[in-house]
This record gives structure tokens, sequence and C-alpha cells, in this order.
């Protein structure tokens, strides 16, 4: 089981080595890319992987045909999504809850391989220079572009959509166009994006990679969540039927003008693609079962282990596999708001964390699965072990003063209990943390100089989750901390996360396999503390940290990143506003026996609804026709 987030359940990752060995091939990545030079793509370090004449990528079928619903229930997404319900259709503001995969419907300047680390080939722009100063970049947009209305994608739209966003976007948008100065128009097909200088080299690749508006549908609609109207997209499939916390149908776009490029060819198969909103995991499963929903993956481990045992599972109908996840960091954490003063305090959170037995709730509860997650950036080469580097300690001494002292010694790893799920050496540990802090117990519970109690609440959005924590719980009133859980529904907690009106919460990410800055600036940077919709729900406002994102930012190659993330990591350990949880290796898939696919699948993606395709042999052979 892994939690969820507006980000994902994201349990997607494995290890990739410090030098990433892909076949590359000809085209110059970005670090190198000349100035005043038309390139087709753009990469952060080292070679694109395809040539300026390349076709199709790689893990693209050109043969799959096209036809068919995918109905599935979404293992992640973006912004103000919500995978529970949904009451607005702009995916893109902060306020509101939107379906899944509204993503789909609109087109991008450039569009991300997904098997490559950092690479992104030209979608609307057939081309893109970098200016003499590398603070501005011209795109140069395909004539041919359309919305779904048949009217022209100009370099107005492009220009209205980053200006609008950094005004009125999401955080997840907005943030990342701090250093966003201006869109030029500087004719009908061409805009040029221009930055202030102290941008990161590798942000162009999180910019190109947003959605692109209709500026003529935002003049004469609201920008914001209340609009329940499809918005007027050009990518590859559009709204159709919706029921507001219900159902929501995509589309495929079929006179798509953009599904002849290179960047496109090959995916997109699916007539329909359909969502149904359960607030319950266990219905949604039925459903599954049913046959109404026709593929998910699995996050609750005891339901892998134990419930999928159904005829139609064993008479081949449907198919339980695992797939292997991808060669990004995964991150899954609990979220300790230290904006509440009860919490500021580092042996506070120590001693919260040391009543949670791993090792039990393993056994237990997740019949075996997982590994203990002791870093947010696990299954990477990000992970700090053992002592620093040379070239690590060098840059922790570089920090402000208040970066902490276990920064500097072994990386940080979280205790390993006993097993019983009351290991008493580590409940003692956590009472002693708490009398340091300067907590006295009285009347049964740990009380601050003016009477008020220790109290933490554990916000959830799922039963599941009151499962597993519920013992943890326990552990935590056994030695005066007044815990609790409250289960809300999806709406409120997104809202209360958004608002960081909360004492404890669960977010699973996954981040880049090359992380930038503006990504990592969402969870930990303290411009974000304040902003609400960001996701740095513990509020955390660190000099140090802001550094260190900075040095990320300003890394040249692949071996200066590795160093600052393995930094960012030892501090983030030392601190513990993030407890991390745990993760896994591979993505648990189900689905009923009628999609075609390809194997292996791409290294840094997965996404069903986009490379597979409805087999109507299989589909018939099961009754599913």
């Amino acid at each position: 089981m892994t939690g969820a987030g507006a980000l994902t359940r994201r349990a997607v990752v494995t290890g990739i080595g410090a030098a990433i060995g892909l076949p590359f091939c000809g085209g110059a990545g970005f670090a190198a890319s000349p100035t005043g030079t038309k390139l087709h793509g753009l990469s952060a370090f080292g070679d694109l992987k395809y040539a300026p004449d390349f076709t199709h990528f790689d893990y693209a079928n050109l043969d799959a045909p096209k036809g068919g619903v995918f109905n599935f229930s979404p293992p992640y997404w973006f912004y103000n999504q919500n995978a529970m319900t949904f009451n607005t259709l702009n995916s893109f503001v902060t306020r509101g809850d939107a379906p899944p995969r509204m993503e789909l419907c609109f087109d991008r300047l450039m569009r991300r391989a997904w098997d490559e680390p950092d690479a992104a080939y030209g979608l609307l722009a057939e081309s893109v220079e970098i200016g003499d100063t590398r603070d501005s970049f011209t795109f140069h947009l395909r004539p041919e572009a359309r919305f779904h209305d048949g009217s022209p994608l100009t370099a107005d739209d492009v220009a209205f959509t980053y200006d609008l966003l950094k005004r009125e976007g999401h955080p997840q948008l907005l943030l990342p166009l701090r250093h966003f100065v201006h869109a030029r128009v500087v004719d009908r097909h061409t805009v040029e994006l221009k930055f202030s200088g102290k941008q990161s080299d590798r942000l162009i690749l999180t910019v190109v990679d947003y959605p692109i508006l209709s500026k003529a549908f935002y003049e004469t609609h609201p920008f914001d969540s209340s609009e329940v109207r499809a918005p007027l997209a050009s990518g590859p499939y559009k709204v159709g039927r919706t029921a507001p916390g219900f159902s929501v149908e995509y589309d495929r776009v079929e006179d798509y003008w953009g599904r002849d490029l290179p960047v496109r060819r090959g995916l997109d198969h699916f007539d329909k693609l359909r969502i149904e909103f359960f607030r319950d995991r266990q219905a949604g499963f039925e459903a599954f079962k049913k046959g109404d929903i026709a593929y998910r993956q699995e996050f609750t481990s005891k339901t892998w282990a134990t419930e999928y045992d159904f005829p139609t599972l064993r008479e081949g109908k449907v198919i339980k596999r695992e797939f292997p996840g991808e060669l990004r960091p995964s991150m899954q954490a609990w979220a300790i708001n230290t904006r509440r003063a009860k919490f500021a305090d580092r042996r506070v959170r120590e001693a919260i964390n040391l009543c949670f037995d791993f090792e039990w709730t393993r056994k237990n509860m997740f019949f075996g699965s997982y590994q203990r997650s002791h870093s947010l950036f696990e299954r990477s080469p990000y992970r700090a072990d053992g002592p620093p580097s040379p070239e690590e300690l060098d840059l922790l001494k570089s920090l402000p003063s208040d970066v902490p002292e276990a920064a500097f010694g072994e990386a940080v790893t979280l205790p390993e209990s006993d097993g019983s799920g009351r290991d008493r050496r580590l409940l003692r540990r956590a009472v002693d943390l708490l009398r340091d802090a300067g907590w006295v117990r009285k009347n049964g519970f740990f009380r601050d100089e003016d009477g008020n109690t220790l109290a933490l609440e554990i916000m959830v959005n799922a039963p599941v989750f009151v499962r597993v924590d519920t013992p943890f719980v326990e552990n935590m009133r056994a030695i005066g901390i007044d815990a609790s859980i409250r289960l809300v529904d999806a709406a409120q907690y997104q809202a209360r996360q958004s608002s960081f009106d909360f004492d404890m919460t669960s977010v699973a990410f996954s981040f880049d396999a090359t992380p930038t800055e503006d990504q990592l600036a969402q969870f930990l940077h303290s411009d974000a503390a304040n902003l609400p919709g960001s996701r740095n729900y513990p509020g955390i406002a660190d000099a140090a940290i802001d550094a260190l994102i900075g040095h990320v930012g300003r890394a040249k190659d692949r071996k200066s990143l590795t160093i600052a993330m393995r930094a960012l990591d030892r501090v983030l350990r030392a601190r513990l506003d993030w407890i991390p949880n745990w993760h896994s290796a591979n993505h648990r898939a189900a689905f009923w026996d009628m999609f075609g696919f390809d194997e292996p699948k791409p290294d840094y993606w997965f996404a069903p609804e986009e490379m597979w395709w409805f087999d109507e042999d299989k589909a018939r052979a099961i009754g599913k026709d």
C-alpha cells in the first residue's frame, strides 16, 4: 500500500547509475547546444537519443489498431486533480477537484520522451532556438496546429498561457515560473519566452511541458474552479460525457492535427478513455471484479495478497501481474506540519517516528511486501549512504550554520524495531526525547508549560489508512501523545492539504530521473512553505535547503547533480520534516485480458492509457467484445 497524493500513488522507481547508459545518437543536448540554432529537441546532459529525422519513439507501436474503450482507475494525477471525485474541469488552478487525465486534452510546446531521463522533442514547436545569453528561448510553431473547434493555435495562445499561469496557475505550474519574465510574440507562429537569468539551466525542460490554453476561450470564460464546461483544447483527446463526482469520458479526436507527428505516432489508440470515481477503494475493486473497470493498479497489499482470487481471474479472463517500476527517485512520506509550534522541535518529530513499528506492520499488514524507506529519493543514485564523500562534505560545510550535525556523519537511517509492535526500547527513547524538548507528562499525556496537550491528528482519506495507522496511534497514546486519526472525504482531504490544515498527512511522488530545481522547490523550498496548494506540506523554510536546491539547479553534469542531491538527502533525513515510509520496486497491476501492449515498457514512464490498445480477438475470447 502506498499513500495517495495529488501527485500520485506512485511506487514507480528503481535505481539508475550516476551515468545513464542510453543508446545515444545524433543531436546536441541542451547543456552543449549552440545558441541561435534551430533544435528539434532539448536534453539536460549529453546527446539526444532521437535524431532530427526520427519518425516515432521506439516504445510507440505504429501497427496497433485504433478503437475500443479503456475504463481504468488512474494511479497518478497532477495539479488539482482528484482520483475520488471532481467538481471542475479546470485542472490548472489551485482550488477545486478536477478529474485525472485532463492533461491529455492539451498539447505542449514539446513532449518528454519516456525512454530518456531528461529529453523533450518538438510537438507544437517544430524547433526551438536558445538565445545568446541562454536566458531566452524562441519557439517556431507548426502552422498546422489547431484547437478542437478548427481555430488555429498561434503564438498569441502560447504567450497568453504563460502569462496567465504565472499569475493564476496551480503552484505546480506557478512556482517554476518565478524567474519567467515575459512571453513575446514575434509573429503568428513564433514566440519567445524570456527568463531573468536566475533560473536553472534545466528549467526550460519543465516549462515546455506546460499545457497550452486557448486565449479566445479564457477571454470569455473564467479561469477558476467554477468552470464545469469542457475547455477548448488541442490535444489527442477531448472531454466527452461527464457526470461530476461520478464519471468522465475522454473521446479520441479523430482528426487530431498532430496525430502523425513523430512524438505522437503509434500512441493514443483507444477511442474512449473512461474514469469512474469511487469514494472507497473497496468499491472500486468490486467494480473491477465485475468488469465495470478494466484496468487498475493495486496499492493495498492486503487486497493484492488475499483478494485476487475470484472466478474470472482463475479462468484467465483477468490478468494479475507486476510491471517494472520506473528509473526515477521515489518518495513516500508523512509530512508533519511544522507551522504548528508543537511540531517545530526536531526531537518531537523523531519521537513521533519512533512510535511507528515498520517491521511489525510489514509482517502483519503488508504481507511481507514493501521495503523501509530511509530517503525521499529511494531507489536512485541520489540516496545518500554511509559517510559523506569529500565533495559532499565540502558542499555541506559551505551551507549556513543551521545544518543539523547529523548531516555530516553517516546518513541518518530510521530505527529498526524488534517487530513486536511495541518495542519498549524505541518507545523509551521517544519519551526521553519529548522530555528533553520540554514536555511534561501529566494525567496520562505530555503537556507544555501552559498545560496544552501534545495532540496529533493523522488526516487520511481512505479506511485502509485507518487500519494501517491505528497501531501507530496506539503506540503514540501509550507514551503520552494524544494521537488520533481523522478520516475525511476526498474533496475535504485535498482542500485541507492545499491550505495546510492538518497535523500530519501522507504523500507519494516520483521525481524526474534528473530532478530539477523547480520540482524540488514544490516540496522543499521556503518560497513554497506558505503558498496554498504547494506540496511543501511540512512548511520547510530553511536557508540551507534552499541553497542545496540552488546547487541542484546549477549542476552542469550528472556528477555534480548527484553530489548536490545526496547532500540534500542528508540534510532532509537529519531534519525529519518529512518522515519516509516504505517503497516497492514494481507496479502491481490487474486488467481484463483484452488489451495489447509491447514489452519491455519504457524506463521512465508507464501510461497504459496512451501506449496499450484494444485487442478485439482477446476481448471476444473472454466475452467482452
